[in-house]
């Protein structure tokens, strides 16, 4: 798809420019995830800014509209890499298979996984610590991380991603949070129950 192409080479040029790695993606018709590792506080959000201008003008010439394209501010939640960054990188590019799209992340193009899974060699991606730890080398690792998707991703921890996602809190253990929320300040736990609300945000973004 010529949109996805678009979408990917202006992520890779922010991302180089205001140093946030980026680890693990899935492009879905309807939305974007991301695991990425800034090098300031302030790095995603310039360039998910840069990149949603840059974005929509393109979107907007080429299909003669006018307006905005985003419904909302991006997700996000800080993840505590060495206990759920590999569950968060299985469960984003793990993505389109729930959705019915392929039967097989390897079927899908718009992923990481053609790097992680499979070796393949792509620009955009940069391998994490955590992801190069499984093996010494491609081969290996990616041998490894493919071991990963025979098994069953519970749906417990799927709503625990998901939640720490939408809510813009921490995903990790009690330490971990305690850490976080000592450092940034940043809210650990789940807010408290209100009325419902229609989720209006069409990008999640996992940081």
């Amino acid at each position: 798809m010529n949109d996805f192409s678009a979408y990917a080479y202006w992520l890779d040029e922010y991302a180089r420019k205001y140093r946030v790695a980026i680890h693990v993606w899935v492009f879905m018709t309807n939305h974007i995830h991301l695991l990425a590792t800034p090098e300031s506080g302030d790095g995603v959000s310039r360039l998910i800014q840069a990149l949603g201008r840059n974005y929509v003008r393109y979107f907007n010439f080429i299909y003669k509209r006018t307006g905005t394209l985003w419904e909302g501010r991006f997700k996000s939640c800080v993840v505590d890499e060495e206990n759920y960054f590999l569950i968060c990188q299985w469960y984003i590019e793990l993505n389109p298979v729930r959705a019915d799209m392929v039967a097989m992340p390897e079927d899908y193009k718009w992923s990481s996984y053609q790097a992680s899974g499979l070796g393949k060699t792509i620009k955009l991606w940069t391998p994490h610590r955590v992801y190069r730890q499984l093996g010494s080398t491609t081969t290996e690792r990616t041998h490894a991380y493919r071991e990963m998707f025979r098994g069953h991703l519970d749906e417990k921890i799927v709503h625990k991603i998901r939640q720490a996602t939408y809510q813009g809190m921490v995903l990790g253990g009690d330490r971990f949070k305690e850490e976080v929320k000592r450092l940034s300040g940043r809210r650990v736990t789940p807010l408290k129950r209100g009325p419902k609300t229609k989720q209006k945000s069409v990008v999640g973004f996992l940081l």
